[in-house]
């Protein structure tokens, strides 16, 4: 699950002497939301909607139709970017991508190989690994289950599930010497599973039966 596996290669970019019109009719044909800004295929900005929006006069300006577009046309996508530019790198784990996401709040990181820019990646690319990740196109019974957190605690948790098969597994906070565990599983032997797992001394949270999905 490296950036390089869900990022969107070779986006579209801009020079930083692209004019901001020519610049927002790129988004709305294309439908992007941000644009990496080059020059000599060195990235030097990024430039996203709520920039160039911004850039635009009030509809409150005293200026007159002609004045606008005359200051229109001459403003430049140097003028609106962002930078320095937070990116990631393509070989970088995913989760580093949305750490740095997260803790910048920005929807969207250039993606560079070697100093060059190869793609970019956004939160919905994230979102579409954690659909992935969670196995939500499996189908099967999602089971949450407070797991005591020591060696060997998955391993147990397997062997109790067989012959059914865990097709996902996702570990979140850490309580009192325990770990929660969301466990997505298929196969046979389904409609007796979560005995299993009970009988195995496992506590047992949550079931949920859930269908599989083309998304």
């Amino acid at each position: 699950m490296l950036v390089r596996d869900w990022m969107t290669p070779n986006p579209r970019t801009v020079t930083p002497d692209t004019p901001v019109l020519d610049a927002i009719k790129l988004l709305k044909d294309q439908g992007y939301r941000r644009l990496p800004v080059l020059e000599a295929d060195r990235l030097v900005g990024i430039v996203t909607d709520k920039d160039l929006k911004d850039a635009m006069p009030s509809k409150a300006t005293t200026l007159s139709v002609w004045e606008l577009n005359y200051l229109l046309s001459k403003l430049t996508v140097s003028e609106v970017m962002a930078k320095p530019v937070i990116t990631v790198d393509a070989d970088e784990p995913l989760e580093e991508a949305a750490l740095l996401m997260e803790e910048y709040k920005v929807g969207g990181l250039p993606v560079l190989s070697k100093g060059k820019l190869v793609g970019i990646i956004t939160i919905t690319d994230v979102l579409k690994a954690f659909i992935e990740v969670m196995g939500m196109r499996e189908g099967g019974l999602r089971v949450t289950l407070d797991v005591e957190d020591k060696p060997g605690a998955l391993e147990r948790l397997g062997a109790a599930v067989k012959p059914s098969n865990i097709v996902s597994v996702a570990t979140a906070g850490r309580h009192d010497g325990y770990r929660i565990v969301v466990l997505r599983i298929t196969g046979e032997g389904l409609d007796t599973v979560v005995d299993r797992l009970r009988n195995a001394d496992e506590k047992v949270l949550d079931v949920r039966e859930t269908r599989p999905r083309k998304i």
